[in-house]
This record gives C-alpha cells, structure tokens and sequence, in this order.
C-alpha cells in the first residue's frame, strides 16, 4: 500500500481509484462495510484525513482516537487498500466548501473514478456539505457516488462511540465485535523507569498521548512485534494505566510478552486487548505485586491459549 500525503502532484498511477472516504477512526465493521462497496475494476483507495478534523476544531477535547495514523494504515493494508490517501486537514482544505473540495481535491487532484462515502457523510466548510450533495456534485464533475447506510448489528449501530463506550468499561470482546478485530494499540517501543526488568517482568513500555483510553487495568494481549529480528505474534499480559504502586504517573501502556526474550526497544509492535483481567491495585510491597503479576500471566495464557 502506497500513502500520499496530500492531492497535488501525484503520480499518474496514483490517480483514477475507486476511494471509500471518511475518517475510519478504528476501521470497524461498519467502515469496512464502506470500503468494500468501493472495491471493483479500479484500484482501491481510501481518502482520510490527518490529523482528525475533531483535533483541530477541539483542541482541548479529551483524548478520543481509536487509533493513531500509524495503527489506521496498517489495518487499512491488510483489507486490501492500494492507495491511502491520508490529506492534511489544514487550514487549506477546511477552508474548502464542498464543491471546491469535490473538484479540487476528488476530481483535480486524486482524479478518482468512484467515491464511496457512509450516510452520515459531512464534508466541506461547517460540515456544509451532505453524502447527498457530494452524489450531486459526482453527477456534475463526472465521478460516480455510493452512499453507504449505516451499519448495525443486533439492533446496535455500530460506531466508533459506541466502541469507545465498550473499551472505557472493560469490554473489549463487545469492542472487538463492532471492530472485526481486536481493540489495538501501535507504535514504537519506548525506554520506561525499568521496573519491571528489575522484578523479573521485562516489559515493551509504549505512548498513548493522544488515544481514547480503555479502562485502565491489566489486560490478556495478542503482541505483534512488527519490525526487527523477532517479528511474530505473542501471547501477553499488558497493563494500562499510571502504575499506583509508584506514585502518580503520566498513562502508558506496559506489554510482558510471554516465552519471549529479546531487546524491542526502538521496534514497532501492535497489541490487542482481548480480556479485561483487572483494575490497577496498590500492594503492601513488592512480593505481593510480583504475586500477582505471576496469577495475571499465568490467567492470561489461559485465556489467549483458548483462542
């Protein structure tokens, strides 16, 4: 899969996709629903935005994001996504209305044959524009339009706020039932205080700045490791949260991969939340920290070996 940054000065064989559009925070059920209906003779694209337009219109929002760009890229890779086309929402192109965005951006620019967007659909400055307004704009510049209508199961529209809701409560099987996949968390391999190598527990130490936080707590994780020498797939126990037992800390997230050893420090990884084990606790001491980070490994490959 190829990312272009921006819709001008393109490459010729970077033009002409059929693209699914929107900004496909998680990449659920109900966006993938969007992006196949965009799949046929020509190559498959995805037009999303970077950073999400919410971030520049609330700045000081809570942190909200399913996933970080990185995270959205590779799952968009593995559904068969030729061309990502990740535009940069600026000042420039939320100052566009909607009919400037069609032919600058859609027809000038990306030259795309085939525009998939979902019911819900808003584009343009103020959101002026509706799904039903681009399909009008497609008749007049010449490109086809398929709106996509909501996705829902078990009576239940499936939407990155409801997947949000599951996560913040410590549900991320109901999570994974919306997304089609594991809740994932993705980045680089950080250096941490080292505690955990001290107790025996060497863990991956990664940033969340900037994601929607599941409930913090101790987690059963599937860990990609997915660069360097001992790239693969790993059971794990990961814990979420401001590690209590020293004081209070900015959130990360700490993966001990099981039957693993290795330095991964500067490599990207992925990991999935799969069971709510339980919430941060403060021990007495040491001994009963480790106590239970024997029972939480131990229940974790318990769990993870059954899948």
């Amino acid at each position: 899969m190829r990312i272009h940054h921006h819709w001008q000065g393109l490459p010729r064989d970077a033009q002409g996709a059929s693209v699914a559009m929107g900004n496909f925070d998680g990449v659920h059920l109900g966006h993938r629903s969007v992006i196949d209906r965009a799949r046929g003779a020509a190559p498959l694209g995805v037009v999303t935005f970077e950073p999400h337009p919410r971030q520049v219109f609330a700045p000081d929002a809570s942190p909200f994001r399913l996933m970080n760009a990185e995270a959205r890229a590779n799952r968009l890779a593995k559904l068969g996504v030729a061309e990502l086309y990740e535009l940069p929402f600026d000042a420039t192109l939320s100052g566009l209305s909607p009919a400037e965005f069609a032919s600058q951006v859609l027809v000038q620019g990306l030259g795309i044959s085939h525009v998939v967007v979902g019911a819900d659909f808003r584009f343009g400055k103020g959101r002026a524009g509706t799904a039903e307004d681009l399909a009008t704009l497609g008749r007049d510049l010449g490109f086809a339009v398929t709106i996509a209508p909501l996705l829902a199961i078990d009576g239940q529209e499936v939407s990155s706020t409801a997947i949000r809701a599951a996560l913040a409560e410590g549900r991320p099987r109901a999570a994974a039932a919306m997304l089609g996949h594991w809740h994932r968390i993705e980045g680089e391999v950080i250096h941490g205080e080292k505690r955990g190598r001290e107790l025996g527990y060497p863990t991956a130490n990664m940033s969340v700045d900037g994601l929607h936080l599941p409930r913090l707590g101790v987690y059963a994780v599937r860990a990609d490791v997915l660069t360097g020498p001992q790239a693969g797939s790993y059971m794990g126990a990961a814990s979420l949260g401001v590690r209590p037992m020293f004081g209070v800390n900015r959130p990360n997230l700490e993966t001990f991969l099981l039957d693993f050893k290795g330095d991964l420090y500067g490599q990207h990884i992925s990991i999935g939340f799969v069971d709510y084990l339980r919430p941060e606790l403060k021990f007495d001491g040491l001994p009963a920290l480790i106590t239970q980070m024997d029972a939480d490994c131990v229940k974790a490959r318990e769990i993870l070996s059954a899948l």
